[in-house]
């Protein structure tokens, strides 16, 4: 639902998992990336890890948009060098806004 939405602003490639995500950006690095914790394999928060860790994809600002809450999960995303950490259910509207916001500042120094 939420890349269906995002697509009618953005340009969207999507990932089944985190291996996929990390071989896609090997071929196209991206304005940014909007992750779960929740994923098949190497999960959000790995995921955000090695963005961080790749000189290619360091600077790349991350959404983690997930169903878990509280101040745990956020505070791991954040160690992770997750930049925004979103709760659903979340308003698409809500989601484009930040996405928009953070891909045309991108990420913070």
């Amino acid at each position: 639902m939420y890349a269906e939405f995002l697509g009618l602003s953005f340009e969207v490639l999507q990932a089944r998992d985190g291996t996929q995500a990390l071989d896609a950006m090997q071929q196209r690095v991206p304005a940014l990336v909007i992750t779960d914790f929740s994923l098949p394999g190497i999960d959000g928060f790995e995921l955000t890890r090695r963005i961080r860790v790749n000189a290619s994809t360091q600077h790349v600002p991350v959404i983690c948009l997930s169903g878990y809450s509280g101040d745990r999960y956020e505070e791991q995303a954040r160690q992770v060098g997750c930049d925004r950490v979103l709760e659903k259910p979340c308003l698409p509207d809500q989601l484009a806004k930040v996405a928009r916001e953070m891909a045309e500042r991108g990420r913070p120094a």
